[in-house]
């Protein structure tokens, strides 16, 4: 007979306590998280994926008392897209570079974190940052994917490996970004690369040992090969030419949904593989599973419908976006619905047992169809824009008119709540493609940013913009919107307290009635909030979380401008009502040095260099060569200066550690004095009184 103190005894109690609750992660957990508020154990917290939360503490009369409760810095000054998980009181959720951290949702003490030591040089795979969106939880781990195509099953109490797959060639451009999702033990991953010559597809792994279960294909590969099933045969006759030199695109980057009842798993599928249909497939075809939403099996990876969005994809119009499934009365007929604003800019409402289209309409302004076939969905066309003989201004551009930014649904008023773009942008076909390794691969011309800075960001502030808008899927109209001057801003969540959380691209995380639209609270942030916030309960009190950090698709040049006051990395912030905590206070905006030009000789061809920035350097660094702080403005580079360190940073990689790489393979010295002479005069508009 064992005999306890009074304090061993309570602590053997409170450790019983602590393991009743912290029950495994299994799919009766999740499908019961729609009953149990205080949690947050799935990417949308339920397999819908509505991103609505019952929790109704924080409601439109006291929201006004928010405050922070704690934050927790980042090691980072990347973009920040991860939406955390709420597990048994631990938030888990990731940053930039695929790092994994497990905090104390009580007081943000760090538990553990997780470096999965991504090599510099990788950076230049991925498309629009070196960002996370999160990660999954089932049974006793967490699970990550990787910005280098890596599947890695964590021990959720201690962080440490349990087993690593790799999920994609290595010997490929592939990326990974988007949240894995776990049903039924397996867990299901994609990957990102469509402007970098890669062939999508989506895999299961088992939950317990990473052995890979199933693989499907998004778009068909080379014939002479063989098909994988029946769906690649058939989908290659939507195809024509030599589309699998390319890699055909199609990845499943980020959105799926999970409908428990239906057994059906639901996929977005991306962009072609070049952008332009007419070098992809000599602008023949409807190109699928390009741009569609796929129904699969779980259990085997088996197709059972599809719905293609954009046929023909010319534009990166990605079927990527946030899925929402939902139940709702249409027509006075109860329907089981499937809702999505992809980048193309209609907001379909699809059956989701069968995938046939029900309605749709523009949520913004688009331009490159005359609108949907109300019987099929199928987009009219407007040739023109198909950029096929001259180049074509399109709205939306390839942006979208809403990118991965999470959107949520409230069955409290039976609207969706849609982070909007208001954006547009010319195409033209390269009539000079060639492929080539170590930059995008669109088939679209890219020298067409003005020459000068100062347009650049004009024309984002007043071409361009964002809104907040609440979107009726029954009636297919707006209902309320929120304007931003410019886009990026973050997802949204719905909560019982009828409001509407999210974080804008300038610093702010606001609060906004559900039901009007009007702004109850607001809080700055000292940086972008992209990600889709959270909401838990502990101990009678609710929270409200959110990442923050600027990058991701903001990076690009000119969306937030250079003026925006911003921390130096990212943070978890946490707020609960009645919070008092503050964040350190800013450094301030010191204005920037400029290098010192006065004798330096810039002998290359400036205009030449403008055509090889726009093509190799514009999608990290700016069009324009307007940056964001995430990635440096070259116009304040101390190397433009100098020729030789210049060349030793372009051609040689020598900060190729921190994501720069060496472009030797595809520049001769005499491309990097031109991109150099081209700088040179860029940081001399900034600086008229600095003589050469």
């Amino acid at each position: 007979m064992l005999n306890h103190s009074p304090v061993a005894a309570a602590a053997i109690a409170l450790i019983l306590s602590v393991s009743a609750s912290a029950a495994p992660v299994d799919a009766n957990r999740i499908v019961k998280a729609g009953a149990n508020n205080s949690e947050w154990v799935t990417h949308g917290r339920t397999y819908d994926e509505q991103r609505y939360s019952p929790l109704a503490r924080v409601t439109q009369d006291n929201v006004g008392k928010l405050g922070l409760a704690w934050y927790f810095d980042l090691d980072t000054s990347r973009g920040q897209e991860a939406t955390p998980l709420l597990v048994d009181g631990t938030l888990y959720f990731t940053s930039a570079w695929s790092k994994a951290f497990a905090v104390d949702a009580r007081t943000g003490k760090e538990k553990w974190r997780f470096d999965p030591q991504i090599a510099g040089d990788k950076a230049i795979d991925a498309c629009c940052d070196v960002v996370n969106r999160g990660v999954a939880a089932w049974g006793d781990k967490v699970f990550l994917g990787t910005l280098d195509g890596r599947l890695i099953a964590l021990d959720m109490a201690t962080g440490k490996p349990v087993w690593s797959v790799q999920t994609t060639d290595p010997t490929k451009r592939y990326t990974i970004t988007g949240a894995p999702r776990i049903i039924k033990g397996k867990v299901i991953i994609g990957n990102g690369g469509g402007e970098m010559g890669v062939r999508g597809f989506i895999t299961a792994y088992d939950a317990a040992t990473g052995k890979q279960l199933w693989r499907f294909h998004t778009v068909p590969g080379n014939p002479a090969d063989g098909f994988e099933n029946k769906q690649m045969e058939e989908a290659a006759k939507t195809w024509n030419g030599e589309w699998w030199k390319y890699g055909g695109g199609g990845t499943v980057w980020d959105s799926m949904a999970y409908d428990e009842k239906l057994d059906l798993l639901y996929i977005g599928v991306g962009n072609g593989s070049p952008w332009n249909h007419q070098i992809r497939s000599a602008g023949k075809g409807d190109n699928l599973f390009l741009s569609s939403i796929v129904a699969l099996k779980p259990d085997s990876g088996e197709y059972v419908w599809h719905f293609q969005t954009t046929p023909g994809e010319s534009w990166d119009y990605t079927a990527t976006q946030h899925i929402i499934l939902a139940d709702m009365k249409i027509g006075g007929v109860e329907r089981k619905v499937l809702m999505q604003a992809p980048k193309n800019g209609f907001f379909y409402v699809l059956d989701r047992v069968t995938g046939k289209f029900i309605s749709g309409n523009n949520y913004v302004a688009v331009n490159w169809a005359k609108g949907l076939d109300p019987q099929t969905g199928r987009p009219i066309d407007v040739p023109e824009a198909r950029y096929t003989r001259e180049p074509a201004m399109v709205t939306p551009s390839a942006i979208g008119g809403h990118n991965w930014f999470p959107m949520s649904y409230s069955p409290l008023t039976g609207l969706v709540y849609v982070p909007t773009q208001i954006t547009r942008s010319t195409y033209a076909t390269d009539e000079k493609f060639e492929f080539r390794d170590r930059t995008w691969n669109t088939g679209i011309g890219r020298s067409n940013a003005p020459a000068n800075p100062d347009t650049v960001k004009s024309a984002t502030a007043t071409e361009q913009g964002a809104a907040l808008l609440a979107w009726d899927p029954v009636a297919q109209r707006e209902v309320w919107r929120v304007s931003y001057p410019r886009f990026g801003n973050g997802g949204t969540l719905a909560t019982g307290g009828s409001l509407v959380f999210q974080g804008s691209v300038d610093g702010h995380m606001n609060a906004y009635a559900a039901d009007t639209g009007a702004k109850l609270w607001s809080y700055a942030t000292q940086n972008a909030v992209m990600a889709g916030p959270i909401t838990y309960e502990l101990d009678g009190e609710q929270y409200v979380t959110a990442v923050a950090g600027i990058g991701g698709v903001a990076m690009g040049g000119g969306m937030m401008g250079d003026k925006t006051p911003r921390s130096k990395f990212g943070r978890l912030l946490v707020f609960k009502l009645g919070g008092t905590a503050a964040l350190p206070s800013l450094d301030g905006n010191a204005a920037k040095p400029l290098p010192d030009l006065a004798n330096a000789k810039a002998d290359g061809d400036a205009t030449k260099g403008k055509t090889q920035y726009d093509t190799i350097c514009s999608a990290c660094h700016g069009a324009g060569v307007v940056s964001t702080t995430t990635i440096p403005d070259l116009r304040y580079a101390k190397a433009i200066a100098d020729a030789e360190a210049f060349k030793a940073i372009v051609l040689d990689g020598a900060l190729a550690s921190k994501g720069m790489v060496g472009f030797g393979a595809m520049l001769k010295r005499e491309d990097a004095e031109a991109i150099r002479a081209y700088l040179v005069s860029q940081s001399k508009l900034l600086a008229p009184a600095q003589k050469p």
